[in-house]
């Protein structure tokens, strides 16, 4: 890890096998290693989630039988995560959206 990689700051949920399967995790792992490294992730790998806030974004994980996403902001100085979860339908639902917001504000009354 290079000294200008920013952390990972977990406000909730892991990655680990199980829930996830191996190459899961590797995958998740990678992806979250580039974030770190500063590079911007796209479509099909990460959209933008307007709902929850500005710099928040979801990453999509496909697993053997569900597919993962992982809440997160991309910061000044971290990538923070919010929410690790198994989405079983085409939208989100309204209680991550709600978790999410919920954690970025008190991260970010705490942080300040």
């Amino acid at each position: 890890m290079s000294p200008k990689d920013k952390p990972l700051v977990w406000l909730h949920g892991e990655v680990k096998t199980p829930p996830f399967s191996l190459e899961a995790r590797l995958e998740a792992g990678f992806l979250l290693r580039r974030l770190q490294s500063g590079e911007k992730i796209s479509l099909p790998h990460s959209r933008p989630m307007k709902t929850i806030g500005r710099h928040c974004h979801e990453l999509r994980i496909i697993d053997e039988d569900v597919t993962w996403r992982i809440m997160y902001r991309i910061d000044d100085d971290a990538i923070v995560i919010a929410e690790v979860f198994a989405k079983k339908t085409q939208t989100t639902p309204k209680k991550i959206i709600a978790l999410c917001k919920e954690r970025y504000m008190r991260y970010d009354d705490e942080s300040s």
